[in-house]
């Protein structure tokens, strides 16, 4: 009798083993959400933004992508939208958002603008805050549903939708801030560089239905054998070029944060050995798109998750956490294990408690080692949040860090000095060289063709210049200017900036 139960049991195994050899593992996939806004309520409308979010739609199915597309979208339907592509992405998948419609920077963080966004005046900044959708929050969903590599295309770079004739507008220019505190595996493109607009169309004849930048864009996606970087630069250059036909300085910029490089149709051809036949071409792969997405009601995900921003100074690190959230409290503690601490308060009012703001900073030593902190807070009714886990890496963050001070003060990157003849420094560039892997300058010219000598970067002290270091050129008394241009340790390039005596 045992040995009958041992047979069967035997074959029961063997039955499982094979079901589960004929099943094939379920490859990681690609989704995307597209999302255009057209139809505004309370500032000025648009035009193409929808036929953009149509156009890339189209083009993301060409790719592989099963595609969500979304059209006029409230603040309520943006975060349904949202929860619906939360859904779709598992982990190792490659998630590609984009957006078309007005967005709006304010205090150096960018926000989606649904169409019925209020119209804000002076010093109604958090009406906007609280009525629209922040872009870093769509990349910290896409980190907490583990996607193995994000793209997040905005063309929204438009002018300030608040100014109203006889009214001051809610604080803000043209254009959206750079998105430079990128985690990894993230790749972000504006169709516009920073506090530049972006162009619907080059002229009163041009009747091609989308934007300048997504009609370039999307057709520069399609080519085969090219990685997410080159088609950036490709697009940066056509769209700059097109720009300046209509005298308009438009300059698209990417922030790439990937490990690896990402072909979304194919990768580099090379030809195959002369003794191998080529393989035949496999189908297309068919893929439903999802047209209209699915209302599906709110759950407790990490939607409010804290952000962290890094930034170094001589005595070491410091982390400023920023929560949506009305808070009473904030706490935190390095790794899985040990007590929170408490960061304190600081001798401010909070206008949504009427009760001390918590300290939203933190300290470390400047040899910390990468660490996960963990961070919780406690909510408005008292509900304690979290913790949620926020990984530090230092070399990343320091990168990060001063190319976004790079990226603020870019009127500062030369100066001239007439001493003993005329001098170039660098200074400011040698000070923040961590970020850079070359400078290149060009004299009298605005193609930079001369490559600036920077000391190596060191981690312990980056800011400070070695003593043997020499942060300036000699230039001919003549030289009426130099241009500059940088190319980051991230892979991405600057544009062109022109300094003049």
């Amino acid at each position: 009798m045992r040995w009958m139960n041992w047979k069967i049991a035997a074959a029961l195994c063997m039955a499982a083993l094979c079901m589960m050899l004929a099943v094939p593992a379920q490859a990681a996939k690609r989704v995307a959400l597209v999302i255009g806004n057209n139809d505004y309520r309370n500032v000025p409308k648009l035009q193409k933004a929808v036929n953009d979010a149509r156009t890339m739609g189209d083009t993301l199915k060409q790719l592989g992508f099963s595609v969500m597309v979304a059209e006029n979208q409230t603040r309520q339907a943006f975060s349904q939208t949202l929860l619906a592509f939360d859904k779709a992405v598992e982990p190792g998948d490659t998630a590609f958002f984009f957006y078309a419609g007005h967005g709006f920077e304010i205090a150096g963080q960018n926000f989606l603008l649904p169409t019925d966004v209020p119209a804000a005046t002076e010093g109604q900044e958090e009406l906007v805050r609280d009525s629209s959708v922040l872009a870093d929050r769509i990349i910290e969903r896409l980190q907490n549903k583990k996607a193995r590599t994000a793209i997040l295309v905005f063309d929204a770079c438009r002018n300030n939708p608040f100014e109203r004739a006889g009214t001051r507008a809610v604080a803000g220019g043209g254009g959206l801030a750079p998105m430079t505190q990128l985690p990894e595996g993230v790749f972000s493109v504006f169709s516009a560089g920073p506090r530049q607009t972006a162009l619907d169309r080059l002229s009163n004849d041009d009747a091609n239905p989308n934007s300048v930048f997504t009609r370039i864009f999307a057709r520069e996606l399609t080519q085969p054998g090219v990685n997410l970087v080159q088609v950036a630069q490709r697009t940066r250059r056509l769209v700059s070029e097109s720009a300046e036909t209509v005298r308009h300085k438009q300059v698209p910029v990417y922030f790439d944060q990937m490990v690896d490089d990402v072909f979304l149709n194919g990768a580099a051809k090379s030809d195959p050995p002369p003794a191998v036949a080529a393989k035949p071409a496999e189908p297309a792969q068919q893929v439903a798109a999802l047209t209209q997405v699915q209302r599906i009601a709110p759950q407790n995900d990490s939607v409010n998750a804290p952000i962290a921003a890094f930034s170094r100074h001589n005595g070491g690190w410091t982390v400023v956490f920023s929560i949506a959230d009305p808070t009473l409290g904030i706490s935190w503690r390095l790794g899985d294990a040990g007590q929170f601490r408490e960061t304190g308060f600081i001798d401010t009012l909070d206008p949504r408690t009427r009760k001390r703001m918590p300290n939203p900073s933190i300290e470390l030593t400047a040899d910390q080692p990468a660490a996960t902190i963990q961070v919780r807070y406690v909510d408005a009714s008292g509900e304690t949040q979290g913790p949620f886990p926020i990984r530090f890496d230092p070399e990343a963050a320091l990168l990060r860090d001063q190319r976004k001070i790079l990226d603020m003060t870019a009127t500062s990157w030369l100066s001239f000095r007439d001493f003993n003849g005329l001098l170039v420094y660098y200074t400011h560039l040698m000070s923040y060289r961590c970020a850079i892997r070359e400078a290149r300058i060009g004299i009298d010219s605005a193609m930079p063709d001369k490559v600036l000598k920077m000391p190596p970067c060191d981690p312990r002290d980056p800011s400070a210049i070695p003593h043997d270091a020499n942060p300036y050129l000699k230039l001919a008394p003549t030289t009426r200017s130099v241009s500059v241009e940088l190319t980051y340790r991230d892979g991405s390039v600057s544009e062109i900036k022109t300094f003049r005596r």
